[in-house]
């Protein structure tokens, strides 16, 4: 029977398996220097801070760790977000209560020592992110662990950081709403049939289709994300094909990192319930 841990690193692997998943690296589409085998590699390497957050560790340098390992490959950026949303949930199963009341719990029992290590998994690898406040251009996260002593003097918990953020990044969301889509789409996955790497996909576009994905509003605009989800939901209705659809957002370098992120939280609840692979 696998642990927390074990169930997390299966679930990066699986979703990056998920084929097709328009715009994100699968197993019949790479960008030139974002490869299948980088988010491999990172998921291996991500196995270490998984395992400290199974193990009880603090959720900060559980993903600090996490990132820092995923990093060890050529690739970049693989899974920053997906551990992001990942390790509170490793920490939620490993207390026995993988809930969004318990995930809610483990969000709020987060201290500053946990927002300074979040801070610091920045230096390990390049993000794209939002710009941060006007009034406050010292937390902006990209700083890494030069805004340490600015998260000390505010006494801003990690919850406080995903709070600051919320109404912009999915991910960030998730932390501040019991991980409701999350667990939703877990429940997609668990009533769905036939491959596992097909109900991903599915349940990759269902999310796609339900919001708009924050990073590709970071990285291509409002109207490219609210494009994407509408085409998405053309996907659902049978309006558009999802393979030719997953070419063309590879081409335009337009890739819905969040809803991956997502995907992959909603495989590890799902495999921490019962899905069998």
């Amino acid at each position: 029977m696998r642990d927390p841990a074990e169930n997390a690193q299966l679930a990066l692997l699986l979703e990056v398996s998920g084929t097709p998943k328009p715009g994100n690296v699968d197993r019949h589409r790479e960008y030139p220097d974002l490869r299948f085998e980088h988010f491999l590699a990172g998921a291996v390497g991500a196995r270490r801070g998984l395992a400290r957050a199974a193990e009880g560790a603090p959720v900060g340098e559980a993903f600090e760790r996490g990132v820092a390992g995923m990093a060890e490959q050529t690739g970049g950026n693989t899974q920053f977000g997906a551990l992001l949303v990942l390790t509170p949930l490793v920490r939620a199963a490993a207390d026995n209560d993988l809930s969004p009341e318990g995930a809610s719990d483990v969000v709020a029992s987060t201290i500053v020592d946990d927002a300074c290590a979040f801070y610091r998994a920045f230096d390990h690898v390049d993000v794209a992110v939002d710009d941060p406040p006007a009034d406050a251009p010292e937390l902006d996260v990209r700083r890494g662990g030069d805004a340490v002593d600015a998260i000390r003097e505010r006494g801003l918990t990690l919850a406080d950081v995903m709070t600051m953020s919320a109404d912009s990044d999915g991910v960030a969301a998730e932390w501040t709403s019991g991980f409701r889509r999350s667990f939703e789409a877990a429940d997609w996955l668990l009533d769905g049939d036939g491959p596992i790497v097909r109900r991903t996909s599915s349940v990759f576009l269902r999310l796609l289709a339900d919001e708009i994905d924050t990073f590709v509003v970071t990285r291509n605009g409002e109207d490219v994300a609210a494009e994407v989800t509408e085409r998405a939901r053309a996907v659902l209705d049978g309006e558009e094909d999802a393979e030719s659809l997953a070419d063309e957002l590879v081409a335009r370098d337009v890739n819905p990192g969040t809803t991956a992120d997502l995907t992959a939280a909603a495989l590890f609840i799902a495999l921490e319930r019962g899905l069998e692979v």
